[in-house]
């Protein structure tokens, strides 16, 4: 009986997900677009990233104490982009793609336009749901972060950052759309380069905001799903349409 319930267990998860897949298929029908779930990444406590540290220093006008026996900082050095971790990895651009998918096991999904199902949107914040998106003969980081930008009142923060310099991301427009129930929510912007920092786009609100209320009409059982369009533009605009 045991052995029996285990393996029942094991096809209704196998079920469940394929009924996800197909669910998020037939919300986002056009034809060949992939689809990717992806499970959240939680953490009880934010650990402050450099890039973060440095804009709050800069913030309060405080410069890092300068030590002439301390070695000059590489410029183009690249501190690792992952949200919700401290690590303490850096390297140059070309490599962070690598550094991405081995250490923090990203997984990376290629295709001008997919779908982006993110699982368990109950979990508290903050929690991250993080992919790659190949496409166009470069790399993007998509970011969907539950946070609590003001105390007990989570939002939803969408962002696509090109893993480029700024003159590259300018290049590049990319579309992020939720359908569900007869309503359609769009955001439509230039990403931002992964040089600018994820925190700094998010603090700013550059990016497809939602409220826990917004987030429940477009989920469906605590799942979400984004559909995701790059092209390349030279227009630089940002939209939010409903």
């Amino acid at each position: 009986m045991l052995f029996f319930t285990q393996c029942f267990g094991a096809v209704l998860d196998l079920i469940h997900l394929r009924f996800q897949h197909y669910k998020a298929k037939r919300v986002f029908s056009a034809a060949g677009q992939l689809v990717c779930v992806v499970n959240p990444t939680h953490s009880l406590k934010y650990a402050p990233t450099r890039c973060a540290a440095a804009q709050a220093s800069a913030e309060q006008g405080v410069l890092p104490p300068c030590h002439h026996h301390e070695a000059v900082h590489d410029p183009q050095l690249v501190p690792c982009t992952c949200p919700l971790f401290s690590c303490p990895w850096e390297g140059h651009l070309e490599v962070v793609v690598s550094h991405l998918r081995q250490t923090h096991r990203i997984n990376i999904l290629q295709g001008a336009e997919i779908v982006f199902l993110a699982t368990d949107m109950h979990l508290p914040a903050p929690t991250d749901w993080i992919i790659m998106h190949s496409c166009l003969g470069h790399q993007f980081l998509l970011v969907l972060r539950k946070q609590e930008k003001y105390e007990g009142h989570p939002q939803f923060f969408a962002t696509m950052m090109l893993i480029g310099t700024p003159t590259q991301a300018n290049n590049f427009t990319y579309r992020l759309e939720l359908n569900r129930n007869q309503r359609r929510l769009k955001w439509e912007a230039t990403p931002r380069s992964i040089l600018e920092c994820v925190d700094s786009v998010i603090s700013d609100g550059d990016c497809l905001v939602l409220n826990t209320s917004l987030a429940q009409l477009f989920s469906d059982n605590g799942s979400l799903a984004i559909g995701i369009a790059i092209t390349t533009s030279k227009v630089h605009s940002s939209e939010a349409e409903m």
